[in-house]
């Protein structure tokens, strides 16, 4: 059974439809990646799989039930954890306090054992976890927006441009950080504007192009179609 099934999804803002029957499906212990330009409706689909904008028209499934128009917090509570464009850390908490946030919608008795190997997947972020998360660089703000969507054990992880404004040396540990996961089983829906790194780690592709899909592959069968090189990658088509 398919993680994800989206089929004829509609959405956007206000009377503003930015979607147009969108359809992906999302297997499990995959990495999908959404590329295309800025506007394309990549955030847009992010944010109404996991709740915080409403569907107009289609259907989302995950697992075999039915999420569209379902309130965000019981779509996280079901195991879709969204980790969004710009991070969203609690800036005036410490790094151990966001970790613990992660495990909101947890009752288990094991919440303080995934925060410890969330420090062990991030060193840095053991070393300052009495810090003020404000006071981290981009690149370790990032990694502990993963780490405390990693908290809340999601058996689908919605990344928004999780490279974006990094220095080179953190958008390398991030992307290492991604295949790693993906090698542990975790499933993976990406939006990334390095289409290149993103796809090279991708099972599957998708292009959008205003609020639709254009294009579906593998991976490296996108990497390699010219007009994807041409148009994203920034090669010329031999």
């Amino acid at each position: 059974m398919s993680m994800l099934i989206v089929r004829g999804l509609s959405s956007g803002y206000g009377k503003i439809e930015v979607l147009h029957e969108v359809a992906i499906t999302v297997e499990q212990e995959q990495i999908v990646a959404l590329i295309g330009a800025n506007g394309a409706g990549k955030t847009t689909l992010l944010k109404t799989i996991s709740g915080l904008i409403r569907a107009t028209a289609g259907e989302i499934e995950f697992e075999g039930v039915s999420i569209a128009g379902r309130p965000a917090h019981d779509i996280a509570g079901l195991g879709i954890s969204h980790v969004p464009e710009g991070r969203a850390i609690l800036k005036r908490m410490s790094v151990l306090d966001n970790l613990r946030m992660g495990a909101y919608v947890r009752t288990d008795a094991a919440v303080e054992r995934d925060i410890a190997s969330a420090l062990d997947r991030f060193p840095v972020l053991a070393e300052r976890r009495t810090q003020m998360a404000g006071a981290l660089s981009g690149g370790e703000q990032q990694m502990l927006a993963i780490a405390r969507a990693l908290v809340a054990r999601p058996r689908l992880l919605l990344l928004d441009e999780p490279s974006l404004g990094l220095a080179p040396k953190f958008v390398t540990r991030i992307f290492l950080t991604l295949r790693e996961l993906r090698q542990e089983g975790k499933t993976i829906l990406l939006v990334e504007q390095n289409a290149r790194l993103a796809l090279q780690i991708a099972d599957q592709g998708h292009v959008m192009e205003r609020g639709k899909i254009v294009i579906t592959g593998s991976g490296r069968g996108l990497l390699e179609m010219p007009e994807v090189q041409r148009t994203y990658l920034g090669q010329s088509a031999a």
